[in-house]
């Protein structure tokens, strides 16, 4: 049925004149992004502290440690080809600084340094650019007492495709409430500046019949004929309900109230269809679309809630999942891919149960997408291991959909913030835009090296959510120190986590 509403760079910044560009020309040839190729490489040590193997100096998590056993140490990694490198990175944790020096080889014992002795600041990530390749990089380190390192990188292009997107769903209500961006002084719309900064993709939130002015079918429309603007694609993210649906709550939008299965099934069907044409009719159409938001514990209650306890509630999900996918198929032009989310990205035994039930229940989809938010969902080393583990199990892409670090503990209006004690912090990842930056980084290195290629990429969510705008109507928000611009609206560090070396400004 048509609805009423249907019908109607590590430490700096790269100066870029977002304003000036043309449309299309910030999105019309990504640059590969720069990863740490040492993700796929091998360690081996001259001597390591028990507990704390050379393989953890390029697990991609700075929480882990490589520690020689004495004040001098020696790490080298194999890349297992030879590789053009455009720089390195070093975290280094504990109390007291260190001194390091990075050497390359392209043939075996052909050591050269590229990087003499620099000082290196405990607990955050340092990054240096030196060009050239290599197949062998070598880090010597020397302190006052065993230098322990979280995380050496070897950074260059990622050799295949990752997405990188962000979630812009508060942007037209930023615009209204006055939001003003940019990006080393130049003013330009949010998605002008992440477009020039690697962004492929915007996702965008939706809601049947939310509070006015919050994300409902014309708050999209309105986006994604900006974010089509700006050269980006597109990944629709329907809520099925009238508000926020996430693992605690997934309501049944009040015009859908009261429907039984066969019936919710048919609505589901109808309204995917009717939102994807309304996209497609005005040139904008989805590239990607979510079966639903955060949907571990079901969608559209009660009628598809799952109870894990009873483990039941499978066979409503599946209908209402296959639905929306059948909805996606009858809308007019190329069916977009297909996601399911699922929010515990670091818990990987939950994520199997989940995912195997969906499996099962015959839901035809292309991507998992998982959230990964550090101070609640584990680990970096906790979601490498599942990632790399679903891309495997069930010959899917992975993508990190949505993902939040902090820049600061300070709070920019009224609302407590999600992130607001130390204790949440990850080691080697400071709230500072530096630590948020090489948190970024390393969590987009992880992605590019899920098995088989599988790595789809990584959405950071509501970047441009600064005060202003609240969670709700009358509220502030919970995220402004989660965000990759500050308070006033100024570009930090980390929007460039695609391509993090230093450069010219």
């Amino acid at each position: 049925m048509r609805t009423r509403a249907i019908a109607a760079c590590f430490l700096t910044i790269a100066a870029v004149a977002v304003a000036a560009q043309p449309a299309t020309r910030a999105n019309a040839a990504l640059a590969p992004p720069t990863v740490n190729l040492a993700l796929t490489g091998t360690a081996t040590a001259a001597t390591a502290a028990a507990g704390h193997a050379a393989a953890a100096a390029i697990d991609g998590d700075a929480a882990t440690t490589w520690c020689p056993t004495s004040a001098v140490g020696t790490l080298t990694v194999d890349l297992g080809r030879q590789r053009r490198l455009d720089g390195f990175g070093l975290t280094l944790l504990g109390a007291a600084p260190a001194t390091a020096t990075v050497e390359a080889a392209a043939l075996p014992g052909r050591f050269r340094v590229v990087r003499p002795a620099v000082a290196v600041v405990p607990g955050s990530p340092a990054l240096f650019p030196a060009a050239g390749a290599a197949r062998w990089v070598r880090l010597s380190m020397r302190g006052d007492g065993p230098p322990c390192v979280g995380e050496f990188r070897a950074l260059g292009a990622a050799a295949a495709s990752v997405i990188v997107g962000h979630d812009l769903s508060f942007a037209v209500q930023e615009r209204a409430a006055g939001a003003v961006y940019t990006d080393n002084g130049r003013v330009a719309l949010p998605e002008r500046i992440l477009a020039a900064h690697g962004a492929g993709y915007v996702r965008l939130r939706l809601w049947v019949n939310p509070p006015a002015g919050y994300s409902d079918l014309r708050s999209v429309l309105t986006m994604a004929r900006r974010a089509k603007a700006a050269g980006l694609r597109l990944l629709l993210d329907p809520h099925y309900s009238d508000f926020w649906a996430d693992p605690q709550k997934q309501p049944v939008p009040a015009a859908w109230a009261g429907q039984d299965l066969p019936t919710l099934a048919r609505t589901v069907r109808a309204y995917t269809r009717d939102v994807l044409d309304a996209l497609a009719a005005q040139g904008t159409p989805v590239d990607m679309l979510q079966l639903g938001n955060e949907i571990r514990n079901g969608m559209l209650w009660p009628v598809g809630q799952l109870d894990w306890t009873a483990g039941t509630g499978w066979d409503a999900l599946g209908t209402l999942l296959r639905s929306a996918a059948a909805g996606a198929r009858d809308a007019r032009g190329a069916t977009p891919k297909l996601m399911v989310h699922f929010d515990q990205g670091g818990d990987n035994a939950f994520s199997r149960v989940f995912y195997d039930h969906v499996v099962a229940q015959r839901v035809p989809f292309d991507v998992i997408g998982l959230s990964y938010y550090p101070f609640w969902h584990g680990t970096l080393s906790q979601l490498r291991a599942n990632a790399g583990d679903l891309a495997t199990r069930y010959d899917k892409d992975v993508a990190i959909v949505e993902t939040q670090y902090g820049w600061t503990m300070d709070n920019g209006d009224q609302l407590g913030n999600f992130l607001w004690q130390k204790s949440q912090l990850v080691p080697g990842y400071p709230a500072t835009p530096q630590g948020q930056l090489g948190f970024l980084s390393d969590l987009l290195s992880i992605v590019a090296a899920i098995p088989g290629g599988h790595g789809a990429g990584v959405f950071y969510w509501q970047p441009e959510w600064i005060p202003g705008v609240g969670w709700a109507p009358g509220e502030g928000t919970p995220n402004d120190n989660l965000t990759l611009f500050d308070f006033t609206g100024r570009a930090l560090p980390s929007i460039a986590f695609t391509h993090p070396l230093p450069g010219p400004r």
